[in-house]
């Protein structure tokens, strides 16, 4: 073999080991992102492809990078603690305020957390940095609180989509690992059962708390983001 047909043949497997370690560079940095972001890793790909899913996402993290997240105080954190329990426990009477304070209650702590909440669609950018995978139930939450109408079981739903966000945001208080209060055996039995517990209420006419026939309710509650 001539001298000329060595130096090709090397210069070919520099380069195919170049685009071998290129692409398993490019394999770690998806699977890494699509463990990190999860669904939203997904979703992003799906509309606007990997390598734009990939620069989102790598931009958001350097946007929340820049944020001053904090935790809750202690006070903080009970007041909220307390708010969430009084409007699960209005659930049975009133599902869709309930479901609504609920979702008021997640931009909150969210705001209170250090979060831009003004912008509902940045707020959900933010937090799919470190919330990636609530974030398709608490936008199907967002959908049925805001939707006017809305049957018993989806503001059921809603509520426990709501709730899995807000204990994450709570964490542990001034740096103390610490989990949210326990929620009492009555609400806990109110939020699960509540459509047959509604349905209880209502009375003979088949016609659910809050208005509406078949467990239909409306969304009255006015937003407070």
């Amino acid at each position: 073999m001539s001298v000329g047909a060595i130096i090709t043949l090397v210069i070919v497997l520099v380069l195919v080991v170049a685009a071998a370690a290129v692409a398993g560079t490019l394999i770690l940095r998806r699977l890494a992102l699509r463990h990190r972001f999860g669904a939203e890793y997904d979703r992003l790909a799906r509309a606007v492809g990997p390598r734009r899913a990939e620069a989102e996402l790598a931009e958001r993290r350097r946007r929340v990078a820049r944020l001053r997240i904090r935790p809750l105080t202690a006070a903080q954190r009970g007041l909220y603690e307390k708010e969430w329990t009084s409007a699960q426990e209005r659930f049975v009477d009133s599902p869709a305020q309930a479901a609504e304070a609920a979702g008021a209650l997640v931009t909150a702590v969210a705001a209170t957390r250090g979060y831009p909440a003004g912008d509902h669609t940045r707020l959900l950018s933010d937090l799919s940095v470190h919330h990636a995978r609530r974030l398709d139930s608490y936008r199907e939450a967002r959908q049925t609180t805001e939707a006017g109408v809305a049957e018993t079981e989806d503001l059921r739903q809603a509520l426990l989509a709501y709730r899995a966000l807000f204990r994450e945001l709570l964490g542990p208080p001034e740096g103390r690992a610490r989990r949210p209060a326990a929620l009492s055996r009555s609400t806990v039995t109110a939020t699960t059962v509540a459509p047959a517990t509604v349905a209880a209420k209502a009375g003979t006419d088949g016609t659910a708390a809050n208005g509406g026939r078949g467990g239909r309710v409306t969304v009255q509650a006015t937003r407070k983001e």
